[in-house]
């Protein structure tokens, strides 16, 4: 990217093949959630873009940054100490480096993410 210039990226309008993945079987706690991604911006240990799952549970372990938008659906993230999200269209969160839990998708969910690893 030339850093002499500022760059905009209208999600609504970015185009992107997606790429198809599943959490790991061993992180599956129920369900059988399968995932899509939409890679709109990635440069260094930043990525950003669209990010859509299908119902399921599966534990989680954060080693990077996420601030998360949802577009559509439903679900919720609950920490390890009992710390919960609920997770519907307008949402919006911050998740730090260390965090662990659960992530359920009740509903079909969709989301605007931009990672940064730590």
């Amino acid at each position: 990217m030339d850093r002499t210039r500022m760059r905009i990226i209208d999600f609504d309008r970015a185009e992107s093949e997606p790429t198809e993945a599943a959490p790991a079987a061993e992180r599956i706690l129920s369900g059988d959630p399968k995932w899509k991604s939409w890679i709109y911006f990635s440069e260094g240990s930043m990525t950003s873009g669209r990010w859509e799952s299908t119902p399921g549970l599966w534990t989680i372990a954060y080693e990077k940054w996420e601030f998360l938008t949802v577009l559509e659906g439903r679900g919720q993230i609950r920490g390890e100490d009992g710390t919960t999200i609920a997770l519907e269209p307008g949402a919006t969160a911050l998740i730090a480096p260390g965090f662990r839990g659960t992530w359920e998708v009740s509903e079909t969910m969709s989301k605007h993410f931009f990672v940064r690893q730590a």
